[in-house]
C-alpha cells in the first residue's frame, strides 16, 4: 500500500488500518494509536477502519507499530480486510470517503483475493553452533577450498579469500533453494499462495508467507510438521499467524 499523505502541518487526522466490506458502523474499541477509538467510516459498500489522530505525522515507534497490529487483529476476528501499510493518514472523514470512492474497484477485487483467506509465516533456521564449518563438512569443496587455504605455504592473499567466501556463499544460496522448494512442494497443496521473503541473516534457511483459509490452518500446521520430518535435527522449524494478509495485496492508494 502507498501512504497519500506526507504533509506536515499539525492538522487533525485519521490514520488509516484496513478496508473491509461495509456491515455499517461498527466500533472496535480504544485500541488504536494513542488509545484512539477505532471505527469505521463507510461509503457504499466497503469501509475504512480508522482512529482520529491529533496531528496528520505520527513517529515509526514500537508501541505504535503494536497498536497497529492489535487493530488488525481485532478485525481480522470480524472477517476478511485489506491490511494497510503502517503510517497511511488522511486529513479526515470525508477525504476519507473520497479515498474509498477512487479505489472503489482496486479494493474489492483485492477484498476478494483474500476472502476467507489469512497469512501464516514460517521461518525455517540452520540451528548449528558455526554455520561456515556446518557448510564445511557436508560440501566436500568447500573443505578442500577451506583446507587449501589454511596449509599453504604462504598467507593466503585477499582474493583467495573472498573466493572461499564466494563459494560458502553460493553453497549456501544453494541449499536455501533446495530446502525451501522441498518445503513447498509440502506446503503447496495446503495453501492458496506462498510468497518467499528475504532471509533475515546467514543462519535462516528460508522465510515464507503462506496465504491459507481460515478454516484450513490445522492442516496447514500438518503440513508443517510433515515438512519438517524430512530434515534432521540441524534445522529449527517455526511457524507463526495468523496475520493479515499483508503479503499478497498489492493495491496502489489513489488519494
Amino acid at each position: 500500500m502507498q501512504k497519500f499523505s506526507s504533509k506536515r502541518i499539525e492538522t487533525p487526522g485519521c490514520y488509516l488500518y484496513a478496508i473491509v466490506l461495509d456491515g455499517g458502523d461498527r466500533s472496535f474499541g480504544p485500541l488504536g494509536i494513542n488509545g484512539g477509538e477505532v471505527y469505521t467510516v463507510s461509503e457504499r459498500n466497503l469501509a475504512a477502519v480508522v482512529s482520529d489522530l491529533p496531528s496528520q505525522r505520527i513517529r515509526p515507534e514500537r508501541r505504535h507499530f503494536a497498536a497497529h497490529q492489535a487493530v488488525l487483529k481485532k478485525v481480522m476476528e470480524n472477517g476478511d480486510l485489506l491490511p494497510m501499510s503502517f503510517g497511511v493518514v488522511s486529513e479526515g472523514p470525508e477525504a476519507i470517503r473520497r479515498i474509498l470512492a477512487r479505489n472503489r474497484k482496486a479494493f474489492l477485487s483485492q477484498l476478494k483475493k483474500v476472502h476467507g483467506k489469512i497469512e501464516m509465516g514460517l521461518r525455517v533456521a540452520w540451528d548449528v553452533p558455526n554455520i561456515f564449518e556446518y557448510m564445511v563438512n557436508i560440501h566436500p569443496e568447500l573443505m578442500d577450498a577451506r583446507d587449501r587455504l589454511l596449509n599453504a605455504q604462504h598467507p593466503p592473499s585477499q582474493e583467495e579469500k573472498i573466493q572461499v567466501g564466494r563459494m560458502f556463499e553460493d553453497l549456501l544460496n544453494s541449499d536455501r533453494r533446495r530446502h525451501t522448494d522441498l518445503v513447498e512442494r509440502t506446503l503447496r497443496p495446503r495453501c492458496f499462495e506462498i510468497k518467499r521473503n528475504k532471509c533475515r541473516d546467514e543462519r535462516e534457511v528460508m522465510n515464507l508467507a503462506l496465504l491459507v483459509g481460515r478454516d484450513a490452518v490445522p492442516e496447514f500446521e500438518n503440513g508443517v510438521l510433515q515438512a519438517a520430518s524430512f530434515f534432521d535435527d540441524n534445522f529449527a522449524f517455526d511457524y507463526n499467524g495468523p496475520w493479515a494478509p499483508h503479503n499478497f495485496v498489492e493495491a496502489a492508494v489513489i488519494p
